[in-house]
C-alpha cells in the first residue's frame, strides 16, 4: 500500500505542478516550457526533492509512450495539407535535407567541442534534429507570427519528430549492435516510417468513417473511441516494428483531420486539452529526473556545442533549405532563429539514458544531460525573445495583408478592388449566381457558397489573410459569421456592417468590429453606387488643421451623407472600423453621398456608367471658415 501510495503521490505532484505551470505562463504571458522545466528541477532531486519519477519504475516509460501518442496525434490534426502545399517544397527539404545537415553539423559540434566520441555525437545530433509542435504551437498562437512562416515552423515540427525519434533509434541500435553498414541504417528508417505510416493512414481513415457513420454515439463517446483507437494503432504498430508507433500517430491525425469529419472541432478540443496535460506531467517528471551536476559537469565545451548548433548549423539549415523559397530575408532570418527542441527529444533522451547504462554503454547520462542543456538554451533564448524578433522582423501577423469578403454587392466589390489595385490578395464568398457573375466580370476572385461553411473560409484562404469583412445585406448574419470567422481563424482584423446592437456589443468576442460607422445603411449606399449618385474622395489629415478636418468630417457622417471606407497608414491600407482613431497623417479614402436628381447629372454630362475616379472632394477638402473658432471656443469652455 505505501508503494502505490507513493506513485499515487508522485502522480498527483506533477499534474498539479505542471498545470500550476500552465497557468502562471499564460498570466505572465511567457512559454509554458520555461516554467515546466524550471518547476521540474526545482521539484527534483536537486531542488526541493518532492518528485522521485525513478519511483514509477518503466511506468514512467509507459506514461512517455502513450502521452507521446497523444501529443503526435494532435500535431497531426494541426496540419492543413492546402496550407502545407504552399510550402511543401521548403518542407520536404527541411524535414530531408535539413535533418541531414543538422545530423552531421551536431555531431561535429559534439565530437570535436563537447569531445564526445563519434558513436555518442551522432547519437546526440539524431536526438535534437526535432523541433517539437509541444514547444513551436504555444509559442506561434502567443506571438501571432506571419501565417507562411507559422505553417512552415508547425509543419517541420510535426513531421520532423518521427523521423527524427525513428532516425534516433536506428542510431541507437546501429551502436548497440555494432552494425555500422549505412544501407541497413537507411533501410531499418524507411521500413519504419513505412510501417507507421500505413498503420497511420488506415487507422485515421478508420477513425474518420466512425466519425461520419456512428450515429448513435455522442461527440463525447467518439472522442473516447478515437483515443482508444488511437493507443491500439500505436501499439500494433510498436509491435509489428520497434519506433514505428510515432510515425503511426501523426499520419492518422493527419489523414482524420483532412477527411472533412463532422463535429471535428469537439475533436480538436477534447484532444488539445489532453496534450496539455501530457506535456505539462512530461516536461515535470522529466525535468525532475534530471542531475544538475551532470549538466555542470558537461564543461564549456558542451556550452559551446549548443551555441553552434543554434547560430551556425540551424542557419545553414534553413539558408539551404529556402534557397529557392519565396520567403524574404525576414522571415527566412526568424525560422533561423526558432527551433526550440520539446517533449520528443527530452523523453528520447531519457529513454536512450536507461538503454546504453543497461548496456554497459558510457555516456548515456552524458547525452541526456546534453539534450537537456540543449533543450533548456534554445527553450529559454528563442521561446523568451521570439516575439520581440518577430516584431523587430515585421513578421508577424499583424502586418499580414489581403481580405476575405462575403457579399458580393457594389460596396464590397469597391472595396476589394482598392485591395487587389495594391497586389493584394482578396477573396469574395457570396451565394447568389448574378452577384458572382459581377465580382468575375470585374476579375475578383469569388468563391459560389455559403460563408458559414468553415471549409470554405479555409480555401478562400482566410488563415493567412490580414482582414475578414462580412457585409451582406443581413447585419445579424454578418455578425455570426464575423464572430465564427473569429474564433476559428483568429485573424487580425475581423470586421462586419450590424446595426448597434447592445447584446452584440456586449459579447464576449470583442475581436469583431463594427465596419465603416454604426448602423451603416448598407443597402442605401448600395442604391447610390448603382444609380450613380456618389463620389469617390480621399483626403489626408494634416497636423495644422487636425481638429478641423475631423470635425468637418464626422458632421457629414453623422448627418448621413459621407462613409470613410478605407485609412491608408504607414503605406499600408486598412478597412476602417467605426471606432477607428485618426491620427495626423492618415489618409481617408470615403463615398460622399451625390444628392443631384439624375437628369441633372445626365445633362452636365456624367453617366451612371462613368467609373469613381478618387479625387479631393471641395465639399470635404474646404472647412468652413466658421468651424475653426467655433471649435477652439467649444474646446476652451470644456477646458
Amino acid at each position: 500500500m505505501e508503494a502505490s501510495f507513493e506513485v499515487t503521490l508522485q502522480m498527483a505532484i506533477a499534474v498539479f505542478a505542471g498545470i500550476g505551470a500552465q497557468v502562471l505562463a499564460a498570466y505572465l504571458r511567457v512559454p509554458s516550457i520555461v516554467l515546466l522545466l524550471l518547476l521540474g528541477i526545482l521539484l527534483g532531486a536537486d531542488g526541493v526533492g518532492l518528485l522521485h519519477p525513478q519511483l514509477l519504475g518503466t511506468g514512467l516509460e509507459v506514461i512517455v509512450a502513450l502521452a507521446t501518442a497523444i501529443i503526435l496525434f494532435e500535431g497531426g490534426l494541426n496540419l492543413d495539407l492546402r496550407e502545407l502545399g504552399r510550402v511543401s517544397l521548403s518542407l520536404q527539404l527541411l524535414v530531408t535535407l535539413g535533418t541531414l545537415i543538422t545530423l552531421i553539423g551536431g555531431s561535429m559540434a559534439a565530437h570535436w567541442l563537447g569531445e564526445f566520441p563519434w558513436n555518442i555525437a551522432f547519437l546526440y545530433a539524431s536526438i535534437v534534429v526535432v523541433t517539437g509542435p509541444t514547444v513551436i504551437s504555444p509559442l506561434l498562437k502567443q506571438i501571432n507570427v506571419d501565417r507562411q512562416v507559422a505553417t512552415l515552423l508547425e509543419g517541420e515540427g510535426v513531421i520532423i519528430d518521427p523521423v527524427g525519434a525513428i532516425l534516433a533509434f536506428v542510431v541507437l541500435d546501429t551502436i548497440v549492435n555494432g552494425d555500422a553498414d549505412p544501407v541497413n541504417a537507411i533501410i531499418g528508417l524507411l521500413m519504419r516510417l513505412g510501417i507507421g505510416g500505413a498503420i497511420g493512414a488506415a487507422g485515421g481513415y478508420f477513425m474518420s468513417l466512425i466519425f461520419k457513420r456512428a450515429k448513435v454515439l455522442s461527440s463525447e463517446l467518439k472522442n473516447l473511441v478515437v483515443l482508444a483507437v488511437l493507443w491500439s494503432l500505436f501499439t500494433l504498430a510498436q509491435m509489428i516494428r520497434s519506433e514505428s508507433g510515432v510515425m503511426t500517430t501523426v499520419v492518422a491525425g493527419a489523414v482524420f483531420a483532412n477527411s472533412s469529419v463532422p463535429e471535428e472541432r469537439s475533436l480538436r478540443s477534447f484532444k488539445g486539452q489532453l496534450t496539455i496535460l501530457s506535456v505539462s506531467v512530461l516536461f515535470i517528471l522529466l525535468a525532475a529526473d534530471l542531475s544538475i551536476a551532470s549538466v555542470f559537469a558537461l564543461g564549456w565545451g558542451s556550452l559551446f556545442t549548443v551555441l553552434v548548433l543554434m547560430f551556425v548549423v540551424r542557419p545553414i539549415n534553413i539558408l539551404c533549405c529556402t534557397w529557392k523559397s519565396n520567403l524574404n530575408w525576414r522571415q527566412k532570418l526568424f525560422l533561423s532563429w526558432v527551433a526550440p527542441r520539446g517533449i520528443v527529444s527530452a523523453s528520447v533522451a531519457s529513454l536512450f539514458a536507461i538503454l546504453l547504462t543497461q548496456r554497459g554503454i558510457n555516456g548515456g547520462d552524458s547525452i541526456k544531460a546534453l539534450v537537456f542543456l540543449t533543450i533548456i538554451m534554445t527553450v529559454v533564448c528563442q521561446g523568451l525573445t521570439a516575439g520581440w524578433v518577430a516584431k523587430c522582423l515585421r513578421i508577424t501577423s499583424q502586418q499580414a495583408t489581403g481580405a476575405v469578403i462575403v457579399g458580393c454587392n457594389p460596396l464590397s466589390l469597391l472595396i476589394a478592388r482598392f485591395f487587389q489595385e495594391r497586389g493584394e490578395n482578396v477573396v469574395l464568398i457570396d451565394t447568389d449566381p448574378e452577384s458572382v457573375a459581377q465580382a468575375e466580370a470585374q476579375n475578383l476572385r469569388v468563391i459560389a457558397s455559403s460563408a458559414l461553411d468553415g471549409e470554405v473560409l479555409e480555401e478562400a484562404g482566410l488563415a493567412s489573410m490580414g482582414t475578414f469583412l462580412a457585409m451582406t445585406s443581413n447585419g445579424e448574419v454578418n455578425f455570426v459569421l464575423a464572430q465564427r470567422a473569429a474564433e476559428e481563424f483568429n485573424p487580425p482584423r475581423v470586421l462586419a456592417v450590424f446595426p448597434r446592437d447592445p447584446q452584440a456589443n456586449g459579447s464576449a468576442n470583442n475581436k469583431v468590429s463594427q465596419a465603416f460607422v454604426s448602423d451603416l445603411a448598407i443597402k442605401t449606399w448600395n442604391e447610390y453606387l448603382n444609380d450613380g449618385r456618389v463620389k469617390l474622395g480621399t483626403t489626408t489629415l494634416s497636423e495644422s488643421d487636425f481638429a478641423s478636418q475631423q470635425e468637418h468630417i464626422q458632421e457629414k457622417i453623422r448627418t448621413g451623407v459621407l462613409v470613410p471606407l478605407l485609412v491608408e497608414r504607414g503605406e499600408r491600407l486598412q478597412i476602417i472600423p467605426a471606432n477607428r482613431e485618426w491620427e495626423v497623417g492618415d489618409r481617408i479614402i470615403y463615398l460622399l453621398h451625390d444628392s443631384r436628381p439624375n437628369l441633372l447629372k445626365r445633362l452636365s454630362g456624367a453617366s451612371q456608367s462613368t467609373p469613381l475616379v478618387l479625387e479631393k472632394l471641395p465639399e470635404v477638402e474646404e472647412v468652413p471658415l466658421g468651424k475653426t473658432p467655433q471649435l477652439s471656443a467649444s474646446d476652451a469652455s470644456v477646458s
